[in-house]
């Protein structure tokens, strides 16, 4: 196995109190790193979802701020920008979408190239896909922005792109597809399906599925989506390149409801309700090779273990 080189002792995220940015916090303190500081406006982060660690500080600021944003930047080392306005969000209000997910990323970049740092991480997404022509979807596949969310994250990515080639700030994108596991808040209104799913069946409640329940997603289990995120910020070979993160598996959101129902004990009713405007992608599953090859990263957790630790998590009544 190729050894990484090791990671900085001052690492900035950006959205680092959000689900997934919360969890990159956490397995980056869980690989050593002495200080990482975390830049958040906690519009849907929670400082909560953070252990109270001497290694973690906690700065709440926005990504929209240039001058905040420089600050943080030329402190770190390496940035892992997470900081984004989800899909739920960015549909309700494009602008909003287009000032944090556009100018936000333009400022940690403008940032990185001006005081320099060893690498910026960007998170993207699979909706840059839109509804593909062939399946499994890889990095090559030609691009379908559906939704103003995913014209963002393409913009994001195609400036991390041009400021590694026209500057030579070193980037790597990450485009993650429908990522899932402990942490993820079901009292957050822009939670995922699994969270909801299995909340509402703890609760003795109907899972209610948009549409027809035949649409797919390649999910994504947490531990896996952090592994791959940070082995971008260490790997040399993630540097000028954007990667699928997700498992090459194809599961339909009635599967996926099926299996919340199995594992409760009690008997789970499915309710099929009008879908959604953002339900516009009918299938995804992507193809996880370019990260195997460059970064020997593949996911260790199927789907059905990862929704059982999940399901655990709840019923450990975390959230």
């Amino acid at each position: 196995m190729t050894t990484l080189p090791p990671l900085p002792d001052r690492i900035l995220v950006t959205g680092g109190a959000g689900f997934v940015g919360s969890q990159v916090v956490r397995g980056l303190v869980a690989r050593g790193v002495s200080h990482v500081r975390v830049l958040d406006d906690l519009f849907t982060g929670n400082w909560d979802n953070l252990p109270d660690d001497p290694a973690i500080e906690k700065v709440e600021g926005s990504v929209c701020d240039a001058d905040s944003v420089r600050e943080h930047v030329g402190w770190a080392e390496t940035v892992f920008h997470l900081a984004a306005r989800n899909i739920i969000a960015s549909t309700s209000d494009p602008r909003n979408d287009y000032e944090t997910n556009i100018g936000g990323t333009l400022n940690v970049l403008l940032a990185a190239r001006d005081l320099g740092v060893r690498k910026v991480v960007y998170s993207s997404s699979a909706s840059v896909y839109g509804n593909p022509g062939t399946l499994p979807i890889s990095e090559d596949e030609g691009l379908w922005t559906l939704s103003p969310y995913a014209v963002s994250k393409l913009a994001g990515e195609n400036y991390c792109v041009s400021f590694f080639e026209s500057y030579d700030v070193p980037t790597a994108c990450l485009r993650y597809s429908n990522v899932f596991g402990p942490g993820q808040d079901p009292r957050n209104p822009y939670c995922g399906v699994i969270s909801r799913f299995i909340q509402r069946a703890m609760n003795g409640e109907p899972l209610l599925i948009h549409g027809d329940g035949e649409q797919t997603r390649d999910f994504t289990f947490i531990d896996d989506c952090v592994d791959a995120t940070i082995r971008a910020g260490q790997s040399p070979r993630a540097t000028g390149h954007v990667f699928n993160v997700a498992t090459g598996v194809e599961t339909s959101v009635n599967r996926v409801a099926g299996l919340v129902a199995d594992i409760f004990d009690h008997d789970v009713e499915i309710h099929y309700v009008e879908r959604r405007d953002i339900d516009n992608i009918r299938r995804r599953v992507l193809n996880v090779e370019r990260i195997r090859r460059a970064l020997r990263w593949t996911p260790s957790h199927t789907f059905g273990e990862g929704l059982r630790k999940t399901i655990d998590w709840f019923r450990a009544g975390t959230p």
